[in-house]
C-alpha cells in the first residue's frame, strides 16, 4: 500500500503518459508576471534558453523542442502554455529518474550500452532520411510525377443520381409511380427510403464512377439519361428507383488533390533508392544463416 503522501502529486510521466484526461482536466499552471520592457514585445526563447534545471543540469527550450516532437508525448487539444508546464514536468521527471539511474550504474551495463547503441543508429538513420526526403521533395519533381500520372489517366465516365432503396418490388412500383406523376423525389426519398446514408439527403449519392456501385445497378444508372427516373431495380441490398440528374466525364485530379500522394511517393522511392544504394556499396556479411550442408565428395576407382 502506497503512502498517502506518495499519491498527492501525479508526475508529469504518469499525466503524459499513462492517464492523460488527468492533464485535460487540470487547469493550467499560471505562468509567472513577465515584465518586458513597455510596448516592447518579448523576444523568441532561443533553444539555449532555459527553462527549468535539475540539480544545476538546464533543461533548455531546444529539449523542450525535442520532447514535443515525440509522438508519444503528443497532446491533442491542450493549448500552448498549458502544454508547455507538462513537457517541463515530464523533462523535470525524466531528468530526475535519469540522474537517479546513472547514480545506480544502470548505464554501465552492457544490456544498455547494447540498447543506447541501437537507438543511436535508429535516430541517425531517421534524421538521414528526414533529410534525403527533403531533397526528394521539389516542385520539379512533384510536377514532373503529376504530368506523368495524369497523363496515364483514362477518361471515366460518372453519374450524378439518386435512389430510394425499399424492401420489395411492390413497394418500389408504387413509388416510382408517384415520381412519374410528379412528385418530388426528395421529398418521397425522405420519407419512404430504407438507405440511412442517403435518405436525409433526398437519396442523394453524388458523383460516381460505375466501378462503385454493384453491377445491376451501376448497369441500370449508367444506361439511363439525365432527367430519367428508372422501374424497380434489383440487388442484394433490396429494390431500387434511381433518377440520374447529371453525367458527365470525370474530370482530372487537380495538383493540389494529389500532392500529398505525389510528395509521399516522392519520398519513399528516395528512402528506399539511398538505402538500396547504402547497401550495394557497403561489405555486407551474412553469419547466422545455417551453413550448407557439405556435398559428399564422389569416390574414385582405383585401378
Amino acid at each position: 500500500m502506497l503512502h498517502p503522501a506518495l499519491l498527492r502529486r501525479v508526475s508529469a510521466l504518469a499525466i503524459l503518459l499513462a492517464i492523460p484526461g488527468v492533464a485535460l482536466a487540470q487547469a493550467p499552471q499560471k505562468a509567472p508576471a513577465a515584465t518586458p520592457a513597455a510596448n516592447s514585445p518579448a523576444a523568441p526563447a532561443g533553444p539555449d534558453s532555459v527553462a527549468a534545471s535539475v540539480n544545476g543540469k538546464p533543461i533548455t527550450q531546444g529539449d523542450l523542442a525535442i520532447a514535443s516532437d515525440d509522438p508519444a508525448l503528443s497532446l491533442p487539444g491542450v493549448d500552448d502554455a498549458q502544454k508547455k508546464n507538462l513537457l517541463v514536468d515530464y523533462m523535470v521527471d525524466l531528468r530526475v529518474g535519469a540522474q537517479a539511474a546513472e547514480a545506480a550504474k544502470i548505464g554501465d551495463t552492457p544490456e544498455f550500452k547494447r540498447k543506447l547503441a541501437y537507438f543511436r543508429d535508429k535516430l541517425l538513420l531517421d534524421d538521414y532520411l528526414e533529410q534525403e526526403a527533403k531533397r526528394a521533395v521539389t516542385p520539379e519533381a512533384e510536377h514532373a510525377i503529376y504530368d506523368q500520372t495524369v497523363k496515364l489517366m483514362k477518361p471515366e465516365e460518372e453519374v450524378h443520381a439518386r435512389h430510394i432503396l425499399v424492401d420489395n418490388e411492390g413497394d418500389a412500383k408504387k413509388i416510382a409511380a408517384r415520381i412519374k406523376g410528379g412528385e418530388d423525389f426528395a421529398k418521397v426519398a425522405a420519407e419512404t427510403s430504407k438507405d440511412p446514408g442517403s435518405k436525409a439527403e433526398g437519396g442523394d449519392l453524388g458523383w460516381f464512377t460505375k466501378e462503385r456501385m454493384v453491377p445491376d445497378f451501376a448497369n441500370a444508372a449508367f444506361a439511363m439519361k439525365p432527367g430519367q427516373v428508372s422501374d424497380p431495380v434489383k440487388t442484394q441490398f433490396g429494390w431500387h428507383v434511381i433518377k440520374v440528374e447529371k453525367m458527365r466525364t470525370k474530370p482530372q485530379p487537380t495538383f493540389d488533390e494529389l500532392k500529398e500522394q505525389i510528395d509521399q511517393h516522392l519520398i519513399r522511392k528516395a528512402q528506399q533508392d539511398l538505402i538500396l544504394k547504402l547497401r550495394a556499396d557497403a561489405k555486407i556479411e551474412r553469419t547466422d544463416a545455417p551453413a550448407e550442408a557439405a556435398q559428399p565428395v564422389p569416390e574414385t576407382k582405383k585401378p
